[in-house]
């Protein structure tokens, strides 16, 4: 992970600057080492995936219902008929079966893929600024706030006259 260039990154798409010791990129190492484990889960299938296969491609070659070809040979006649009638009753043979575990596991993994895209690219929500205030005042300003806004309520409900006094003394350094 080059922290450089991810920091060049979000500056280039947000505007914003973030610090190296910023939390974000402890965000981004678990992203990782979550999608390293995730990647590693789908290598093992795939190997037993593909062990599997070439015991059954070994085994039909043995039996004699599958002919290997080179590179640039050619059978030199096919046979009329499948050595094999397929009949609905049979079912898919294994081969299939991983090819369709193959896919499934590449469809997996290309959602997990675009999935850590999106969380490293998009930006989330920014909070409510009351809600980032809010975080950092302590009690006492929390209440003055409060008495502010009590304060402010019953200044609206005054006349105008005293009301604009009292505004003109607020300006007042």
């Amino acid at each position: 992970m080059d922290q450089q260039k991810l920091r060049t990154l979000v500056f280039e798409k947000t505007g914003v600057r973030i610090d190296i010791d910023d939390p974000i990129f402890a965000l981004v190492a678990l992203n990782e080492a979550v999608l390293a484990e995730a990647v590693e889960r789908h290598v093992a299938l795939l190997d037993d995936a593909t062990a599997d296969l070439a015991e059954q491609a070994d085994a039909l070659l043995a039996a004699g219902s599958v002919c290997r070809y080179g590179a640039g040979e050619r059978p030199l006649a096919t046979p009329a008929t499948p050595l094999m009638p397929l009949t609905p009753a049979v079912a898919p043979p294994l081969a299939e079966k991983s090819l369709i575990a193959l896919a499934g596991g590449a469809a997996v993994l290309c959602a997990l893929l675009v999935l850590a895209g999106q969380a490293l690219l998009l930006k989330p929500p920014a909070a409510l600024p009351s809600t980032v205030i809010a975080k950092e005042l302590t009690p006492e300003q929390a209440l003055a706030i409060r008495h502010g806004e009590k304060l402010n309520k019953i200044v609206q409900k005054l006349d105008p006259k005293t009301r604009n006094a009292i505004l003109a003394e607020m300006q007042k350094p």
